[in-house]
């Protein structure tokens, strides 16, 4: 007889191999429609949907970079009609799925360098938001940073003190990276998990941690750590999306995109304040 643990295994493949509904797929593992969707949740960080969503997303996604036709790969994703993805997988692709084929190409970011106390920053920032905050010392470094993360934008280095819409970010990312509250708009562009991460991230208060294990069980997903892990590790918003208050749970700091050393003076300078 199968236990919990494989009929949710059971119920993953199900989905990998076509569109149950939570009812057929329930019946299918034995298990009732509710206790399915809250054991899935907890064991995989997303509901069945959610799974089912991403995989299409992801298909999707494979589609455009082959070069396929726009709405013959919407199709071989799964996707009923093209104002499907434009009501769901647009928002996630963070552009239209035209726009994404085309590698980002008409995306408009723009960024400049600040001088903060934690030394340089590049601030990126699209219509929407901040979309990226990275730090170091080597403007050259910072900029290809920026450039991997999104290749085919359309990417313009400005003037920090005359952009009239750049320069307010600027001013209220030295802000925060001082330690000082100041409210900053971004615009996460990740997958559903990952946003669900980031903003559990922004709500943890200064001068607290949490460990990874910690954060999973606020999501209510207590066996998705890794998941976490692997949202924070991939969070290009430096301090302002504070991934640095996440540690391991034996209290040890764990990973760092900027390294570290930069991590522990974080932490150990908002206990202090």
């Amino acid at each position: 007889m199968e236990n919990h643990d494989q009929k949710l295994e059971r119920a993953r493949e199900l989905l990998d191999g076509g569109e149950p509904t939570l009812n057929e797929l329930a019946a299918a593992v034995g298990l009732s429609a509710s206790h399915l969707q809250r054991k899935f949740q907890a064991r995989y960080g997303i509901s069945p949907a959610e799974y089912l969503a991403q995989k299409k997303l992801g298909a999707l996604k494979s589609g455009l970079r082959a070069g396929n036709d726009v709405s013959a790969a919407l199709y071989d994703a799964g996707y009923g009609s093209p104002s499907r993805v434009y009501e769901q997988g647009a928002v996630k692709l963070g552009m239209t799925p035209a726009t994404y084929r085309a590698g980002g190409a008409g995306m408009e970011i723009r960024w400049a360098l600040v001088d903060t106390v934690l030394g340089s920053a590049l601030v990126a920032a699209t219509e929407r938001g901040i979309c990226a905050v990275e730090l170091g010392d080597d403007a050259q470094v910072l900029e290809k940073r920026l450039r991997e993360e999104f290749p085919h934008a359309r990417i313009e280095r400005v003037d920090a003190g005359s952009d009239d819409f750049l320069a307010p970010r600027l001013r209220a990312v030295a802000e925060r990276l001082a330690g000082r509250s100041s409210d900053v708009p971004v615009d996460l562009m990740g997958t559903a998990f990952q946003k669900r991460v980031w903003d559990a991230l922004m709500k943890i208060p200064s001068g607290q941690t949490r460990s990874y294990a910690e954060l999973a069980d606020a999501l209510g997903s207590p066996k998705a750590t890794r998941a976490v892990a692997s949202a924070c590790a991939n969070n290009r918003i430096a301090v302002v999306v504070p991934c640095h208050r996440v540690i391991r749970g034996d209290g040890s700091l764990g990973g760092y995109r900027w390294g570290l050393p930069l991590k522990q003076a974080l932490l150990e300078r908002e206990r202090a304040a």
